[in-house]
């Protein structure tokens, strides 16, 4: 996934500290001078990092809020570019992209374990119905032996579900 920090700041050099990170981070950076900038390319694109500067929220703090609550997935920063250099800047993006993989991972992992719960309890319904079906004396033979495919395959699925994932590099 192409990972892109979104730049808020109106100070002059801007665009080479935007470049400097994305050459030190291989990462696309995309400079915004205003609010209205800002919220167009949130309005475009998914951003990793929003790194918004300090100058732009003491001059609007609700023009702030706003760009905080449409920044999406993406981790804001608020630093004070005029004081702080780009290696700080800097910095503060990894930091902030390690910090977003890790919850992404943490995310995920957790969103698994509830689907894979979910499944095993409608698995378990499945099989436990399917067997009580079977075991019906009025059941037809042709009946009967659909049944016992459809309880064939979800006792193949449970021991796909039961046998852990082979992590992909």
């Amino acid at each position: 996934m192409s990972q892109t920090v979104l730049l808020v700041t109106t100070m002059s050099g801007a665009d080479n500290c935007a470049a400097a990170i994305g050459r030190q981070l291989g990462l696309s950076v995309e400079v915004a001078e205003n609010r209205r900038a800002a919220l167009a390319a949130l309005r475009r694109r998914e951003y990793a990092v929003m790194v918004l500067d300090e100058s732009l929220v003491e001059a609007d703090p609700a023009g702030a809020e706003v760009l905080w609550q449409q920044a999406g997935l993406a981790v804001p920063i608020q630093v004070n570019l005029g004081i702080s250099g780009c290696n700080r800047v800097l910095r503060e993006v990894r930091g902030a992209l390690l910090r977003r993989e890790r919850e992404l991972s943490l995310a995920m992992r957790a969103a698994a374990q509830i689907l894979e719960g979910e499944m095993n309890t409608t698995l378990t319904g499945l099989l436990l119905q399917t067997q009580l079906a079977l075991e019906d004396p009025t059941l037809a033979p042709g009946t009967a032996g659909k049944l016992r495919q459809a309880l064939e395959l979800a006792e193949v699925l449970r021991e796909h579900l039961r046998t852990p994932p082979v992590a992909v590099n």
